[in-house]
């Protein structure tokens, strides 16, 4: 199926960890448990589900809602109803009224004699700042489950919620093992829509690599193929997953979302957000952004280099928030009307100098993986540098680490346009920045869409150079 393209590693684990339950049928304390996070939309609830029906053993998956607790045990008892445990009857009838008993009926209704699944999705629904939830789960989990062979797994969108569940002086801490389910990387967007090298990243940008937006994309067609069709349908994914996925974190008036909104249009420095979201005192925008950051909604970059610096710039970290925020969501209204031909007018008109800062976190990530190689050094961090001029900025910088580096290994430059080589005036302004930053003559890089046109480079990568960081791990 599309949406397990590239999940075959994550289902192999939650298998290991199932085969370990089943070896300790008889045992003292079978039970395992392990904690999936993930943002929302990347298919965490869809990986389990599958996993858990193919797995030929007796489970029960329940997603909490946020609902108050009454009604949360209420949806628990009916799950566990239509489930296929054999003595799920138990949870209907004693019809728990808190959840230290619903997890006692659960543990009787649990096989002693051979393996089980019990899945509670969107924990941190169920987490409240006093730990009240995460004690009680601690409890029965020492008491009562971990003596069951049962594999619990414990799923949650909020990152920063699930991270905090394993975290030391909290209840359930070292209980589980953490697992982290991300987007599709670019190889295995390619691999699924059928895409060449370039048109892979651009999938991958416009997606994000969430797989209910790639499902729709037409096996082959370019982006603005599917763009075309998208902007016409007004309850496609590629135009709904952000919206449902921002109201599940944060009302439409909640300020976190209005500085989001600014970050997303493209701003990128404190004061600049503070403007475009309507004049914030600092210490209004520094508490929203605190929330953005941690919740991974927006990423922190400084500059890279041996010198400190204070100067952050903000950005939306999933590509297609970013690209949804920018370019889509301000415009709905136009799509919902008929009209989203005016739309894609518009991303067209934006899309070359969106894009071309939008590659940037990819590029970078893709040449930590494949280095060294190519002419370069392994460098550990990779990054940029700008001034807070933006009159010296190197797209690339490649270091022994971050954000302060010991040592400076290379610099580059990425010039990512459909038909523009890297050329001699592109390699002369590098130099130029370069010398900003160090007079060591590093090697110098050259990151291009269209290829180069011009000698003095230490190495360059074409978009094909790039995917084979992600290859090796594409499936189709």
């Amino acid at each position: 199926m599309v949406d397990f393209v590239g999940r075959r590693e994550e289902l192999a684990t939650l298998e290991r960890e199932l085969q370990r339950v089943a070896s300790g049928v008889g045992g003292e304390r079978p039970g395992r448990c392990v904690m999936l996070r993930g943002r929302r939309r990347v298919g965490k609830s869809r990986l389990v589900e599958r996993f858990a029906e193919r797995s030929g053993v007796p489970f029960l998956f329940y997603a909490a809602t946020g609902a108050p607790n009454a009604d949360e045990l209420a949806r628990l008892a009916r799950d566990a109803q239509v489930s296929n445990l054999p003595l799920a009857h138990l949870l209907a009838s004693a019809q728990p009224q808190n959840w230290d008993a619903a997890f006692d009926v659960l543990a009787a209704a649990l096989p002693a004699d051979r393996p089980s699944v019990l899945v509670i999705d969107e924990v941190p629904y169920l987490m409240d700042d006093s730990g009240a939830f995460e004690g009680v789960l601690q409890r029965a989990w020492d008491r009562a489950l971990e003596a069951k062979p049962v594999l619990l797994i414990l799923i949650g969108s909020d990152l920063s919620m699930m991270e905090a569940l394993n975290n030391y002086g909290r209840p359930f801490h070292q209980r589980g093992r953490e697992m982290v389910l991300g987007p599709l990387n670019p190889a295995e967007v390619g691999s699924m829509l059928g895409l060449d090298a370039a048109d892979a990243f651009d999938a991958a940008l416009v997606t994000g690599g969430l797989p209910l937006i790639c499902a729709d994309w037409p096996r082959g067609a370019c982006v603005w193929d599917f763009l075309g069709e998208a902007l016409n349908d007004p309850v496609s994914p590629l135009l709904v997953s952000a919206e449902r996925s921002l109201a599940a974190e944060f009302p439409p008036s909640a300020q976190p979302r209005k500085v989001l909104s600014a970050i997303g249009s493209g701003e990128r420095t404190f004061s600049n957000i503070a403007r475009a979201a309507g004049g914030l005192a600092a210490t209004s925008l520094q508490r929203s952004l605190e929330v953005l950051v941690d919740k991974r909604i927006v990423a922190v970059d400084l500059p890279l280099s041996t010198r400190p610096s204070r100067e952050r710039r903000y950005r939306v970290a999933d590509p297609y928030l970013r690209f949804w925020l920018h370019l889509v969501g301000p415009y709905i209204g136009e799509v919902e009307r008929g009209r989203g031909d005016l739309t894609l007018a518009r991303i067209r008109e934006n899309w070359t100098s969106w894009r071309g800062r939008a590659v940037e976190p990819l590029v970078r990530e893709a040449l930590v993986r494949i280095l060294p190689g190519n002419g370069l050094p392994h460098a550990p961090a990779v990054g940029g540098y700008w001034t807070r001029s933006n009159n010296v900025e190197i797209d690339i910088v490649g270091a022994d680490r971050a954000p302060i580096a010991k040592e400076l290994r290379f610099v580059g430059s990425i010039k990512w346009l459909e038909n523009s080589p890297f050329d001699q005036h592109d390699l002369a302004a590098l130099h130029r920045h370069r010398a900003a930053l160090t007079d060591q003559p590093l090697p110098v890089l050259a990151v291009s869409r269209s290829g180069v046109e011009c000698t003095g480079l230490d190495a360059s990568c074409g978009p094909a150079d790039l995917l084979r960081a992600w290859s090796q791990q594409a499936s189709v």
